[in-house]
């Protein structure tokens, strides 16, 4: 999902903040990316018989404050995918079930501010059966993941923050529909590896309307530990080493007629990568939070 979907929402395992114990949250995220260029190994190039790609998400998610420093995650991307020129139809359905935990390991106090840290550990695993060999119109992946990540959160008084976080990501095999495919030397199997893969993030950001508004900047590097490059002309597969480096913003407003409810907007650009188009996205949502 980090590959493709920048999700925004009033707690995620990959941000900062933290529900209080019995607070639960709703969130409705809507994003659409597109690129109409892609990156063949490291050789950026165009494709006439895809014209522009459209992948469009639609994420419900849940969050639950099960005490005042450990939060339960629960997330089920819809995934629409289509082209505008050739004879390849796109794919529609939910992607994977993914279930993540995060807990604060430290809160300290430092000068005119603060310093934070978490951890989080997730799972994720395919709804459907979807055509995960059927890239790039596959809605995803279709292997199991197991992730670890730590984040570090600075912040002054002032509302001025900066967030940086590391986590990796273990990935199992994905099973396709033929017996036998190329990656760097023949391999006669119905089931393909998909590569473990490192993703950084690093954040700035402030605090304005006494945290009414939350307004980001950030930088997602995501980068396979093996893996092939597509092939001249052929399709990718999920086999292939992809490398992304994207640039966001992102900005939350809570409104005050209603109280707990928030309205999102997000924005990312792919800026270099290996094995992957250059998406730019475009994202907006709701979220809801209350306490039970």
């Amino acid at each position: 999902m980090l590959a493709f979907v920048g999700m925004a929402a009033a707690q995620t395992a990959t941000d900062h903040l933290l529900m209080k114990k019995n607070e639960i949250c709703f969130a409705g995220i809507y994003e659409t990316g597109t690129w109409d260029r892609y990156w063949e190994g490291n050789n950026l190039r165009e494709n006439a018989n895809i014209g522009e790609f459209t992948r469009v998400a639609a994420m419900p998610m849940l969050a639950y404050g099960i005490t005042n420093t450990i939060n339960v995650f629960v997330l089920a991307p819809h995934i629409n995918t289509d082209a505008s020129s050739g004879q390849l139809v796109g794919q529609r359905g939910f992607q994977d079930l993914s279930v993540s935990v995060k807990a604060r390991l430290i809160r300290k106090p430092m000068g005119k501010g603060r310093f934070e840290l978490f951890t989080t550990a997730g799972y994720s695993t395919p709804l459907t059966n979807y055509l995960s060999d059927y890239q790039p119109f596959s809605i995803g992946l279709g292997a199991d993941e197991v992730s670890g990540r730590f984040i570090g959160h600075a912040e002054l008084d002032n509302g001025i923050f900066l967030r940086s976080s590391a986590s990796f990501l273990w990935r199992g095999t994905t099973k396709i529909e033929r017996d036998f495919y190329y990656a760097d030397g023949a391999i006669y199997s119905n089931k393909m590896d998909v590569p473990n893969a490192w993703v950084l993030n690093n954040t700035i950001g402030v605090h304005f309307l006494k945290n009414a508004l939350r307004i980001e900047a950030n930088y997602m590097a995501l980068r396979s530990t093996s893996g092939d490059d597509i092939r001249a002309f052929n399709a990718p597969q999920p086999t292939n080493k992809v490398n992304i480096d994207q640039l966001g913003l992102f900005t939350q407003y809570f409104l005050k007629q209603i109280k707990g409810l928030s309205i999102t907007g997000s924005y990312s650009q792919v800026v270099n990568a290996r094995n992957m188009g250059k998406f730019t996205s475009f994202g907006a949502g709701l979220t809801y939070q209350f306490q039970i």
